[in-house]
């Protein structure tokens, strides 16, 4: 049985959350089904534990483990310790190029060896999936395909390269911000590590934008579409686009605040549930 996700998570990066136990249970008391873990920490399982032991229908997932920085057989360990429970949701990508030095050749080949080796039942694994190709293999070989800062029109396009039966979690940057200017440049400082970085702009020049947007960290028309910014109900509305578009489960990453936004997140399951 595929792992239960919900219609709504939160996404968050996995160096905030060690010792956010009762942050990580009212976001559950709050509706959220799943939190996801993102970044390359190397606490990140430890934290995993942490957060299912705290919780009680919350499913946790890593998003993602990067296969070149994390080693499979960690994966498996920690998997066999949670094994007894079906919230761990096990998120593996292929990362960057660009951070991961002269290791990454032959990236695909690297995520089937990883898939291959990995002690984990499909059922408990989500791949990190932007281009068609490594979407059929999320849909071939995983339950859950997770694409990042993507729009949806993305999902849409995913939804029909998958096809049914697997689940489709697209991440959404959020900024609770009615100002234009302020929103962007929220947006604009969370795009700017993403900018650089090939596989994004080759999504988003798929995607039918162009290499003028990448420019001056992004045109309004980037920003405005990989940044969900406004009132909450312009931000919701966003989301619900990418259900309607054929995302099982939306994940929300709340940007330009410190820490755990719990407000925001109170605001918006309010109007998600």
């Amino acid at each position: 049985m595929t792992v239960n996700l919900g219609e709504y998570g939160a996404w968050g990066l996995a160096d905030v959350w060690p010792g956010r136990e009762e942050e990580a249970a009212e976001l559950e008391s709050l509706g959220y089904g799943a939190l996801w873990l993102g970044g390359p920490s190397a606490r990140t399982l430890d934290t995993v534990r942490e957060l299912i032991e705290a919780t009680s229908t919350l499913t946790v997932a890593t998003g993602i483990l990067n296969v070149w920085a994390t080693p499979v057989e960690q994966v498996n360990e920690r998997y066999r310790e949670l094994a007894w429970t079906d919230r761990f949701l096990v998120g593996v990508g292929i990362g960057h190029p660009e951070t991961n030095g002269e290791v990454y050749h032959s990236p695909y080949q690297k995520l089937v060896d990883y898939l291959d080796r990995l002690d984990v039942p499909r059922d408990r694994l989500a791949l990190a999936a932007l281009g068609p190709r490594v979407l059929r293999l999320a849909a071939a070989r995983t339950s859950v395909a997770h694409p990042y800062l993507t729009t949806p029109e993305h999902t849409a396009q995913a939804r029909e390269t998958i096809g049914a039966g697997v689940l489709l979690a697209p991440e959404q940057h959020v900024v609770l911000e009615t100002d234009p200017d302020a929103a962007r440049e929220i947006g604009r400082g969370e795009l700017e590590f993403y900018l650089g970085l090939e596989n994004y702009r080759a999504n988003w020049l798929r995607g039918g934008f162009t290499a003028d947007d990448f420019a001056d960290g992004g045109s309004d028309r980037l920003v405005d579409a990989l940044i969900a910014w406004g009132t909450v109900e312009q931000v919701v509305a966003r989301v619900r686009a990418h259900r309607d578009a054929g995302a099982d489960h939306v994940c929300l990453q709340v940007v330009g605040q410190d820490g755990v936004p719990l407000p925001a997140y109170r605001e918006l399951a309010a109007a998600l549930f």
